[in-house]
C-alpha cells in the first residue's frame, strides 16, 4: 500500500545513483595512499575522517556556486552521515552512544567547514595552518602546506569543472602527486 501523503513529497531531482557516485569518489580520492604515505596524514580513523572530510568540504565549496545543487550538496551530506552511522556500528558502538558520536562528528564537520572557508579567505598561510591543526594533529606545516597546496588544486579543478559534469558525477578529483604539490 502507497503511503497516502507521499503526493505531498517534493520529488527528488537527484537520482540515488548520482549520490553514490559522488560520495564514492570522495571516499575513493580521500583513501589514496599518497596522502597517508607521502603527505603525513596519519593513517588512522581519524587521519582518514579528516581526509574525508577535507574531500567532502571541496566539493560542497564548489557545489554552493551551482544554483540547481541545493539538493544535491543536502544529499551528499546525508549520505556522508549515513556512512559514520554504519561506520559505528560495524565497529560496535552502541545504540546509545550512536547519536552521541554522530553529533560529535557534525560538529566536527560544521567546524572544519568554517575553519577552511576562513582560512581560503584570509589567503596566504591560513589554510595550511588549519589543515596542520585538523588533519596533522598541529605539526609537520610543511606536509600542511603540501596539502594546503593539493586543496587549492582540487578547488581550481572543480571550479573548471562544468555545472552538469558535477551535477550528473562526470568529473574527477585531480591526483595527488608527492612530487607536483608544492606549496
Amino acid at each position: 500500500m502507497l503511503w497516502p501523503f507521499n503526493h505531498f513529497r517534493k520529488p527528488r531531482l537527484t537520482p540515488p545513483g548520482t549520490i553514490e557516485a559522488i560520495y564514492g569518489m570522495i571516499v575513493t580520492q580521500a583513501r589514496e595512499p599518497i596522502f597517508y604515505r607521502d603527505l603525513g596524514v596519519p593513517d588512522t580513523v581519524n587521519g582518514r575522517f579528516d581526509l574525508l572530510l577535507l574531500h567532502l568540504w571541496l566539493l560542497l565549496r564548489r557545489l554552493r556556486t551551482v544554483q540547481s545543487a541545493s539538493e544535491l550538496s543536502q544529499a551528499l551530506f546525508d549520505r556522508f552521515c549515513e556512512d559514520m552511522d554504519d561506520n559505528l556500528r560495524e565497529m560496535g558502538v552502541g545504540d546509545q552512544t550512536v547519536p552521541k558520536r554522530m553529533r560529535a562528528f557534525g560538529e566536527a564537520f560544521y567546524g572544519r567547514v568554517q575553519a577552511y572557508d576562513q582560512a581560503v579567505e584570509a589567503g596566504g598561510e591560513a589554510l595550511a595552518e588549519a589543515i596542520c591543526k585538523n588533519i596533522l594533529n598541529g605539526t609537520g606545516l610543511d606536509h600542511a602546506r603540501r596539502l594546503a597546496a593539493y586543496a587549492r588544486a582540487s578547488e581550481a579543478a572543480l571550479g573548471q569543472t562544468g555545472e552538469a559534469a558535477l551535477l550528473q558525477a562526470s568529473f574527477t578529483f585531480p591526483p595527488a602527486r608527492s612530487e607536483d604539490v608544492t606549496p
